[in-house]
């Protein structure tokens, strides 16, 4: 017992003369790494998303917007290009977390996802040059020249205008030149084309929007049914506006603060 005794009693120094030494050696706090946000897209619907050519990158209003979200979260956003189709799909098979792609909100998708609160409105609106007081929205076009993209909605929108002289183009571009050259005295166009096209200089000088947004509808970001990450999402793009990250991204790609 005794023998026994005197080996527990030198044990326990031995304990204690180490814990003492390793007194002053504190380790760092381990700071976990961030999770990954897996993040679909379809990169062909600039300025939304797109990749320049030659490049791998993606880049963009959604993009930039994507992965100021995905700071706010503490999250590292991971960006996977896929067809437009697929991208329900691969939420609701885990393959992502969320798409980002110029997506609106609609009844069908509300009920195959969750949608987060709305961050972009699109729909048309009409351009006309930077001299043109008589025109200030889709009434005053009446029996006027208006150019279209051929197979769009601004298209369809401008054939309703009565006695209105439409002429079709093949591209945007084309679109752009003929108001430019005045041979028509209005164009009805996509708003996020029209606001970006006017942000990177194309038409500055000569081209303005004027009245209001022509059957609006809102884009929203995708997330499987019932995803936790919807309230963070939601509160993340909130908090975007609030400190007015959110305006900056904005003006960076249409030249003009949300209003």
């Amino acid at each position: 017992m005794k023998k026994a005794l005197v080996l527990m009693m030198t044990l326990l120094m031995a304990v204690m003369m180490v814990a003492g030494c390793g007194g002053g050696d504190k380790k760092a706090p381990v700071v976990p790494a961030p999770k990954v946000l897996k993040v679909g897209t379809e990169p062909t619907f600039a300025p939304f998303e797109f990749q320049k050519e030659g490049s791998k990158e993606f880049d963009g209003f959604d993009m930039d917007l994507i992965r100021a979200i995905g700071k706010q979260l503490n999250m590292k956003v991971e960006i996977l290009n896929m067809g437009f189709d697929a991208l329900i799909p691969a939420i609701n098979a885990g393959n992502i977390d969320v798409a980002i792609a110029g997506m609106s909100i609609t009844p069908d998708r509300q009920k195959a996802v969750d949608m987060s609160d709305p961050y972009y409105v699109s729909g048309l609106v009409v351009v006309v040059g930077k001299d043109n007081a008589a025109v200030k929205s889709v009434n005053d076009l009446n029996n006027k020249g208006i150019a279209v993209q051929i197979g769009t909605t601004g298209a369809e929108r401008a054939a309703k205008v009565p006695g209105a002289k439409v002429k079709n183009f093949n591209t945007n571009a084309e679109v752009f030149l003929e108001l430019k050259n005045k041979g028509v005295e209005a164009v009805i166009i996509d708003k996020p084309v029209a606001e970006y096209f006017l942000a990177t200089g194309g038409g500055k000088d000569y081209a303005k929007i004027v009245g209001d947004t022509m059957e609006a509808e809102s884009y929203g970001i995708s997330l499987k049914k019932n995803s936790p990450l919807t309230k963070e999402i939601n509160k993340a793009l909130l908090d975007l506006k609030k400190n007015g990250e959110y305006d900056k991204l904005y003006a960076k790609w249409f030249g003009a603060v949300k209003k």
